[in-house]
């Protein structure tokens, strides 16, 4: 995964669990406005389009 970002999808209740030993891994969550550490809002990714 040299040079690769992992990103898991999920609502409010998604969790880290499934990706958490794995590196540059971050959860983009639905329904929240403010992300911290390796959770981003989903909403953000709007921007890159």
């Amino acid at each position: 995964m040299d040079g690769e970002w992992l990103f898991e999808v999920g609502g409010k209740g998604k969790s880290f669990d499934q990706i958490k030993d794995l590196p540059k891994s971050y959860v983009a969550y639905d329904d929240v406005e403010i992300g911290s550490g390796n959770k981003i809002p989903l909403w953000l990714f709007g921007f890159l389009y």
